[in-house]
């Protein structure tokens, strides 16, 4: 049975085989489209021992581009670079045929996706060219074309959102230094939410580089990225219980106050409200299965019926103590 080609393959985004041959290390360039931009020390001299002891096991995928003297790497650029450090005068290649710059970037997307995750930022800037290259702006169709999943598609997309120079913190050589592109993709929800876009004192970039400055600070409390899903809530909160105008000073307060921690941003009616949503989802599905019950088929069953009566019981005193009398 022939095996289905891939959405790339199938459209021709994948060069074409010619042949695995040995080649100079120095004959080989790195290529401008890698979408892999940072080669982190420590894994880096897992590799370079690896190859010192057994040599490069998996030939390299190249290119020789038209009027060129050199290769142009497509898969392998780690392996390269080890080679040159060890001082290897030669290395195993795979040569395909000269691909388009979508060919050239598909290519390296597929190559890579069953392998140790890209950071993702890089991965954002070459889906960028593969969107503008195609005029493709699909989640899904992206996905398919690169074999990254939706939801990743998905992320790289609202990292895009950012302007250079917090893009440029993900992309910082020194791990220690570098900024996770978690960071600005749970801040994404709140800094993008409409309701905090059209408050008053909001400013998309003034807004990013306080809630950077707290999460650096040692003394803030926004010591995970998954507080920003707290601040959302609390947003959602107020707006469900109409009061935007309380949401909306308390966040400003938070916003530019170190001495404010995430629980400045409660408001108790909110809360209270939000609870209440939560208490008649339950009571509706409680309702719906007390409701199905087929007295006859359950009537032996004791444990059910006097679960039922402390129920009962239950909301009698509730309703008594809100002086509301239950409907007979």
């Amino acid at each position: 049975m022939a095996q289905k080609k891939s959405a790339s393959q199938q459209e021709g985004l994948s060069p074409e085989s010619i042949g695995v041959k040995s080649v100079p290390t120095e004959e080989l360039r790195a290529n401008p489209h890698n979408p892999r931009l940072l080669f982190d020390k420590e894994p880096m001299d897992v590799l370079r021992s690896s190859i010192g002891k057994v040599g490069i096991l998996v030939p390299l995928t190249v290119f020789k581009g038209r009027r060129q003297d050199f290769y142009t790497i497509l898969d392998g650029q780690r392996r390269w670079m080890c080679a040159k450090d060890l001082g290897l005068k030669k290395v195993p290649v795979n040569q395909v045929a000269e691909p388009t710059v979508v060919q050239n970037i598909v290519t390296m997307f597929q190559i890579h996706k069953l392998r140790e995750d890209w950071e993702l930022m890089p991965t954002a800037l070459k889906l960028e060219v593969l969107m503008r290259e195609l005029k493709e702006k699909g989640d899904k169709r992206l996905a398919a074309l690169t074999g990254l999943d939706q939801a990743v598609v998905s992320r790289c997309k609202k990292l895009l959102s950012y302007s250079p120079k917090y893009q440029d913190l993900m992309l910082d050589p020194d791990p220690s230094k570098r900024v996770k592109a978690d960071f600005f993709i749970e801040l994404y929800a709140v800094r993008n939410d409409r309701v905090v876009s059209k408050m008053p004192w909001f400013k998309k970039d003034k807004f990013t580089r306080r809630m950077l400055e707290k999460y650096r600070n040692p003394n803030s409390d926004l010591k995970s990225v998954t507080t920003f899903r707290v601040i959302k809530q609390h947003i959602t909160n107020a707006k469900n219980a109409k009061k935007v105008p309380a949401i909306t000073r308390k966040l400003e307060q938070y916003t530019f106050d170190d001495n404010l921690d995430i629980g400045h941003l409660e408001i108790q009616t909110a809360l209270v409200r939000a609870d209440v949503r939560k208490l008649l989802r339950s009571i509706g599905r409680l309702n719906d299965s007390i409701s199905a019950i087929d007295v006859d088929e359950y009537f032996g069953e004791d444990d059910l019926w006097l679960a039922l009566e402390q129920l009962a019981a239950e909301i009698r005193k509730k309703l008594k103590a809100a002086d509301r009398r239950p409907n007979r």
